[in-house]
């Protein structure tokens, strides 16, 4: 599905993500706003998507998806769509529930950068 080679390994986590989970809180007026809270910093690798009409496209409209893979553990396990991660300082928005591998000790999720 990915262009991700057959065995995955901890070795091929090589770069810092940390993780954001959506929180409401309430500003001085009382007024609810949106924020995301650091949970954590795992390693992960970050896979670039190329190829394929839907990639294409994104990238015209200034979206960079790409594939993350992190180790399987409750903090990872606890990542949904709705999350945010920041990997080399930049911001990339959770665009699917994260998946197992098939040896079930990583997990994988498309993530979608926005150049802005």
């Amino acid at each position: 599905m990915h262009n991700r080679p057959k065995s995955f390994s901890a070795g091929d986590l090589t770069r810092r993500a940390t993780l954001l989970e959506p929180v409401q809180r309430r500003d001085k007026d009382g007024q609810i706003i949106q924020g995301y809270a650091d949970r954590g910093t795992v390693w992960a690798n970050l896979l670039p998507l190329r190829g394929g009409e839907s990639v294409m496209q994104a990238r015209m409209e200034s979206r960079n998806p790409a594939i993350v893979t992190v180790r399987a553990s409750p903090l990872t396990r606890s990542v949904t769509s709705e999350w945010r991660v920041t990997i080399d300082g930049r911001e990339y928005d959770v665009k699917e529930d994260p998946r197992e591998t098939q040896d079930r000790a990583f997990l994988e999720f498309l993530v979608e950068a926005r150049d802005r």
